[in-house]
C-alpha cells in the first residue's frame, strides 16, 4: 500500500472475487436503494440463492426496522469470515479503473482508498475531502454497528473531483486496450453493464497522482473559483454514499488513539469519478410521504402563507414537463396525491435551492403526529406511484445542474440533504470489489 498523505489517497489492496464465482450473483446494488420496494431485494434474493455474494455480507437498509436486525449483522460478520477463509476472494494492490455503462450511457472512475483524516463531515468544514449534503448524525448507529466489528468493506461510495480538464480519469481510459482485465459482466435487475482495468503500472500510478496533486494546488484552486485564501481546498466533493463516509469516519475518530495511525480502519474505499464524464448525470431525489393523518395542501398554504401558488388539475406529463423545464429559474416542486397532480410554486424562498425550501417544511410538518415517515425515492414513475398510494403524497423535484456543486459547496457548504442523485436507482453503485479493515 502506497500512501500520498498531502492528497489524501492511498493504492490500495483490493480483494476481488474470483473469476470462477458467478458475478451477476455476486454483486447487489447499493443497500440504501429501493428502501421502500422491498419486492425488489426479495428478486435480489431469488436471483442470488445459496451462491456466493455481496448480498450476504451487507445489509439492506429496506430490513432495518425488522425484529432480526442483530442476527442479520452478525451474520453478515460471519460471512465476511467464511469467505476470506474460503476460496472466494483473491487479492491485488493497485488502483482499478471502472468503467460502468447504463442506460445508454457510459462513465469511468477510479477506485482507490481516501484518508479520513482529510475528511470532516460537520458544517463549515474546509479539509480536503467534504460532505455536499448535510450529514443526519441519526443515521449513524446503526450503520456503525455494521461496520465496527466486520473485517471487511465493500463501498458504495462515489466520489468527485472537478477536473474540466480530464487529467485524472480520462487518460487512463485511452489505454484501457493495454490493461488487464479484472471483470466483465453484465448487472442484476436491468443496471447495465460493468467492466474493471487493473492499474499496477508505476508509470500510470504517478500520472494519477500527480493530476490530483495539481488540482489540489492552492493557489490554482484559488484561481479556478475566484476565492480568497481563507477557503480550504476542496479536491474530494461526496456524490454518493455520504453517511457510509461518515459511519467509516466515526469509527476511526472512535478508535484512533487505541490502534496504530497507518491502521487499515484511518482509509475508506471508494470510487472517483470527474464531475465533468459526460456519462454522468445529475438526478433529483423525490419525496414520498406515507400514512398522512392531515391535509398536506393545507400544512403547506399554513406554512407558506401568500407566498404559495397551486396550480392543480394537470396530468402526470404535464407536471414532469412543468418541472423538468423549469431549470431552475422558479422554485417549482410537482405534489402527487389521491391520483390528482398539481406544480407548487414558491415565491420569497428561504432557500436557494428548492430541495432545501422543500426539506425545511416537510422536517417541520412530515413526522409523527402527522404522518408515519418520509422516504427519499428516484424516478418520476415509482414517486407518482407511491404517493398516489391511500394515504401517501409525494413530491416531484427538479435536478441540480452538476456543474455547480463544486462552487456551491465551497461557498455555502454542504448542501440541503438528498439534493441531488448521480443517476437513479438502477444506476448506482453495485457491491463488488472489498478492502480489509482489520
Amino acid at each position: 500500500m502506497k500512501n500520498f498523505e498531502s492528497i489524501g489517497v492511498q493504492i490500495p489492496n483490493i480483494v476481488l472475487p474470483q473469476k470462477e464465482l458467478d458475478l451477476q450473483k455476486w454483486s447487489v446494488i447499493a443497500c440504501d436503494q429501493y428502501t421502500s420496494q422491498p419486492d425488489y431485494w426479495h428478486t435480489v434474493e431469488q436471483i442470488v440463492g445459496n451462491s456466493p455474494s455481496t448480498l450476504n455480507l451487507v445489509l439492506p437498509e429496506v430490513f432495518l426496522e425488522e425484529e432480526d436486525i442483530q442476527d442479520r449483522i452478525i451474520k453478515t460478520q460471519t460471512n465476511m469470515k467464511k469467505y476470506l477463509e474460503g476460496d472466494v476472494f483473491f487479492e491485488q494492490e493497485g488502483f482499478i479503473l471502472v468503467e460502468r455503462t447504463v442506460s445508454g450511457k457510459t462513465r469511468h472512475g477510479i477506485l482507490l482508498a481516501l484518508d479520513l483524516e482529510k475528511y470532516d463531515f460537520n458544517k463549515g468544514s474546509q479539509t480536503l475531502i467534504r460532505a455536499t449534503e448535510g450529514t443526519i448524525i441519526e443515521r449513524l448507529p446503526p450503520r456503525i454497528r455494521i461496520r465496527e466489528d466486520a473485517i471487511l468493506e465493500f463501498p458504495h461510495i462515489l466520489v468527485l473531483i472537478d477536473d474540466p480538464y480530464k487529467t485524472v480519469i480520462e487518460p487512463l481510459v485511452t489505454k484501457k486496450p493495454l490493461l488487464r482485465k479484472l471483470y466483465d459482466f453484465e448487472l442484476m435487475m436491468g443496471s447495465g453493464h460493468i467492466r474493471g482495468f487493473s492499474i499496477q503500472d508505476q508509470i500510470l500510478e504517478s500520472q494519477v497522482i500527480e493530476a490530483l496533486t495539481q488540482l489540489a494546488n492552492p493557489d490554482s484552486f484559488r484561481k479556478k473559483y475566484n476565492i480568497h485564501d481563507e477557503r480550504g481546498v476542496l479536491l474530494f466533493a461526496m456524490g454518493d454514499g455520504n453517511h457510509s463516509l461518515a459511519t467509516a469516519k466515526a469509527i476511526w475518530e472512535k478508535q484512533k488513539d487505541i490502534v496504530r495511525l497507518n491502521h487499515p480502519s484511518r482509509y475508506a474505499l471508494v470510487e472517483i469519478e470527474n464531475v465533468h464524464d459526460e456519462g454522468l448525470e445529475f438526478e433529483p431525489i423525490h419525496r414520498v410521504v406515507f400514512n398522512l393523518r392531515c391535509d398536506p395542501f393545507e400544512s403547506m398554504i399554513d406554512f407558506w402563507n401568500n407566498d404559495i401558488e397551486i396550480q392543480k388539475n394537470l396530468s402526470k406529463q404535464e407536471m414532469i414537463k412543468i418541472i423538468d423545464s423549469n431549470l431552475g429559474h422558479s422554485h417549482k416542486f410537482g405534489f402527487i396525491f389521491k391520483n390528482s397532480f398539481s406544480v407548487i410554486k414558491i415565491k420569497n424562498p428561504k432557500s436557494n435551492l428548492m430541495a432545501g425550501e422543500l426539506q425545511n417544511f416537510l422536517d417541520k410538518w412530515a413526522c409523527i403526529p402527522n404522518a408515519d415517515k418520509i422516504d427519499y425515492v428516484h424516478g418520476a414513475d415509482v414517486t407518482c406511484d407511491l404517493g398516489n398510494r391511500d394515504g401517501n403524497c409525494g413530491f416531484y423535484l427538479p435536478a441540480m445542474k452538476k456543474d455547480d456543486l463544486f462552487k456551491t459547496v465551497i461557498l455555502d457548504g454542504a448542501l440541503p440533504r438528498k439534493t441531488f442523485s448521480m443517476g437513479e436507482a438502477k444506476e448506482k453503485r453495485f457491491y463488488l470489489e472489498g478492502r480489509r479493515i482489520k
